[in-house]
């Protein structure tokens, strides 16, 4: 029996915010939670089984490359790119999307699982100088 994502979050606007833990829930069934942030921003990653690492910049030229049938959770750092592209996908004609409210810093916060990639740590005395701090092998 499909979820029935009705029961979760609230609705602002036609589009349907909910908490980490309703993600969790949800992905857990059969949703799939897509990180829209850019690579240099995956130092926490969500610790899902069922992810999908799509930067943002990308979704306008590539979106049709997603799976349409299944429910897709997007998210973001903090949830400002993952709405813009939660709208973007519906109205391109994808009916299950729900937008992650507070991307992965109020996931982080909930205390809800991550993973670290320490390949893409950075470190530098400003914006300007930022490197990564391990080399990649």
């Amino acid at each position: 029996m499909p979820i029935q994502t009705e029961k979760y979050g609230f609705v602002i606007n036609g589009l349907r915010h909910i908490s980490g833990r309703e993600c969790m829930e949800i992905c857990r069934e059969e949703g799939i939670l897509l990180d829209v942030r850019p690579e240099y921003e995956l130092t926490s990653l969500f610790d899902l089984e069922r992810v999908l690492y799509f930067p943002y910049e990308e979704i306008k030229e590539c979106y049709g490359e997603l799976p349409e049938e299944v429910i897709l959770v997007i998210a973001d750092a903090v949830g400002l790119r993952s709405k813009e592209t939660a709208i973007f996908l519906q109205e391109k004609g994808f009916r299950n999307i729900l937008h992650l409210s507070g991307g992965i810093v109020d996931w982080e916060r909930d205390g809800l699982p991550v993973t670290l990639d320490k390949t893409n740590r950075l470190s530098g005395s400003c914006v300007c100088q930022l490197k990564r701090r391990e080399r990649i092998k």
